[in-house]
């Protein structure tokens, strides 16, 4: 424990602004968690609603300096990606089938496959 005035001053105060920005990042996390929630369940116009308040979310910790701006434009984009894919997914069932995923080669199957031929 600090013994002048000013360093505990600052331990009182990093305790305060940790608990903050604790509480910032969890508002984050919910948020996201409820977004999230609303895409699992397949209900696009509840999760329509809930981008723009999610995104506001995300800003406001990215402006307090609690995420970095990158992060949250990573977030943000995430988001909107999946929303653009739950909305898209309905219709891309009913035009185009469902092609077959090739199983990926191994560099030891690959060396062997140049070696027979």
């Amino acid at each position: 424990m600090p013994n002048i005035k000013s360093a505990k001053k600052r331990v009182v105060v990093a305790e305060k602004k940790n608990t903050q920005n604790r509480m910032i990042k969890s508002a984050v996390k919910t948020a996201i968690k409820k977004f999230n929630a609303a895409l699992a369940a397949g209900d696009a116009e509840a999760a329509e609603k809930l981008l723009p308040e999610t995104v506001s979310v995300i800003d406001s910790a990215a402006s307090k300096g609690i995420l970095h701006k990158n992060n949250a434009a990573n977030k943000k984009s995430a988001l909107a990606k999946n929303l653009n894919a739950l909305k898209a997914a309905p219709k891309a069932e009913a035009e185009a089938p469902v092609a077959e995923a090739k199983p990926k080669k191994t560099r030891a199957k690959k060396a062997a496959a140049t070696e027979e031929k």
